[in-house]
């Protein structure tokens, strides 16, 4: 997994490639928790990830948590991604654009 950052105007945007499971879930999950104090809103920008495990879908419920439902965004989620959001029943309970 590659975790690209960038922060401009309160705005931090975490672009991830790669798959978001159990190895690479807790790098993420750091990753968010080091940007969250600089940033107004986050954006999750997932356009590279192809597969996300339980263990993902946990870094993420943890950085709307940590964020806020209103300051954290996913971005460019995929059809499989989309999926996994739908059948685990969190697709409504987060703030997604395409």
């Amino acid at each position: 997994m590659k975790i690209t950052e960038t922060l401009q105007d309160n705005i931090c945007t975490l672009s991830v490639e790669g798959d978001v499971d159990t190895l690479t879930a807790p790098e993420l999950e750091k990753t968010i928790e080091s940007y969250a104090p600089r940033c107004q809103k986050m954006i999750l920008d997932l356009a590279g990830v192809g597969y996300i495990s339980s263990a993902g879908i946990r870094t993420v419920l943890k950085a709307r948590q940590l964020m806020g439902n209103e300051h954290l965004v996913l971005k460019n989620l995929n059809q499989n991604i989309l999926g996994i959001f739908r059948i685990t029943g969190f697709l409504n309970a987060l703030n997604i654009e395409s």
